[in-house]
């Protein structure tokens, strides 16, 4: 590759856009970023502008964006500081942007994830609420613009590096998609006693290093169940073609199996800069910084069913596939609304089911068919969830 690729990276305070940049860093031959956009984390924000010198940042707060053009301003810094989704969306198709990680957390961040898709970028996505609540429309736009879609969940990851390149030939070559999950906190802990899990214990997940609200989503196991509805968006497969197996050392990140009972899997140690450098890279494959895996120090690899008593959440994923269209977004809504309840001690860990599934029973869609319409629906599942959260006492 000689010419160096221009990345806007949205989400970058978070996890994945920290890890993004760490990537990008450590191949300053390669990639120059052009575009960083956060909510409200303006002090961080402001040593990655000067780390990286990108000509634009973003922020979705107003006060966090005064606050970060005034430093940028006293720093004597280029770069130009805006505020608001429009921008946002901008940056994500603006033509000086060859590849576009599209890592802001829930519904958000569809409308920038569609317009890259739109105007055809390199997208790199980690924002599964996009295919969650947008699901064939967001499909048709990455087909439509010619979008190149590389899926950055390392589970995804996984199942795109194990896949046949000719996608005309996964329906009869492939027989169906496992997804792996850790089993997060509480694999092994009495579901009666998840009434008393506080947000500490819920975000401190085993294997890796997750945001608030994906470290919640993956105690409840609700993580998986949007990643099983991101699965048969991204690959085209039917729900009862997609299986989830705990596996609690997180080394193989997903497997497919072919019609002839072979399985592909791919391993790795659990660190997200190696799919995120993948998605980067591809087709190449480049350095990430992670350390690789020893297989002589490792010991055993297990493997066991997930238990829907202990993860009532995981099993609404299938129930919203089978409902009408739009059901996804509404329990994405629910859920987001749910654990944000969670986090602000408002709602007890077992209630974030509760919710869930009064809103995906309570809502019925419209059969939305363009963004304005999902955000209409999603909009009345987030009123109907708040509803019910107020209802309820810890």
């Amino acid at each position: 590759m000689s010419a160096i690729e221009t990345v806007a990276v949205l989400g970058s305070t978070g996890s994945i856009g920290t890890n993004t940049l760490d990537v990008v860093a450590r191949h300053p031959e390669r990639y120059r970023v052009f575009a960083l956009t956060a909510a409200r984390q303006d002090g961080l924000m402001l040593k990655q502008i000067k780390a990286f010198s990108p000509s634009i940042a973003v922020m979705q707060d107003q006060g966090a964006a005064d606050r970060l053009r005034e430093a940028v301003r006293a720093e004597g810094l280029a770069t130009e500081v805006l505020c608001g989704t429009e921008p946002l969306c901008e940056v994500a198709s603006a033509p000086e942007v060859d590849a576009v990680m599209a890592a802001i957390v829930g519904a958000a961040g569809l409308a920038p994830s569609l317009a890259a898709a739109r105007a055809g970028k390199k997208l790199l996505l980690a924002n599964k609420e996009a295919l969650v609540v947008g699901g064939g429309l967001f499909m048709e736009a990455v087909r439509r613009g010619g979008a190149t879609l590389l899926p950055i969940d390392s589970e995804h990851s996984a199942i795109f590096q194990s896949l046949p390149d000719d996608a005309a030939t996964w329906e009869r070559r492939v027989q169906k998609i496992i997804l792996t999950a850790s089993g997060g906190p509480f694999r092994q802990r009495d579901p009666a006693t998840l009434s008393s899990v506080t947000p500490e214990e819920a975000c401190a997940h085993p294997n890796w290093d997750m945001g608030r609200k994906i470290s919640v989503d993956s105690a409840t196991m609700m993580n998986k169940g949007l990643e099983v509805i991101e699965a048969h968006h991204l690959f085209s497969m039917p729900g009862d073609r997609i299986e989830v197996v705990i596996h609690p050392q997180s080394v193989v990140h997903s497997m497919v199996q072919f019609h002839d009972a072979s399985i592909v899997a791919q391993l790795g140690t659990p660190d997200m800069r190696v799919p995120i450098a993948y998605g980067l890279s591809w087709p190449e494959r480049m350095t990430s910084g992670a350390a690789p895996l020893d297989f002589t120090a490792m010991g055993s690899l297990t493997f066991e069913p997930p238990s829907f008593e202990r993860f009532p959440c995981l099993r609404l994923a299938w129930n919203a596939m089978e409902g009408a269209e739009g059901s996804t977004a509404v329990l994405n809504a629910a859920n987001e609304e749910a654990v944000g309840a969670f986090l602000d001690r408002q709602l007890r860990f077992d209630q974030i089911y509760r919710i869930n599934l009064a809103t995906l029973e309570g809502v019925l869609p419209s059969n939305p068919r363009s963004v304005e319409d999902l955000m209409a629906l999603d909009g009345q599942a987030r009123a109907f969830a708040r509803n019910e959260i107020d209802n309820l006492k810890p």
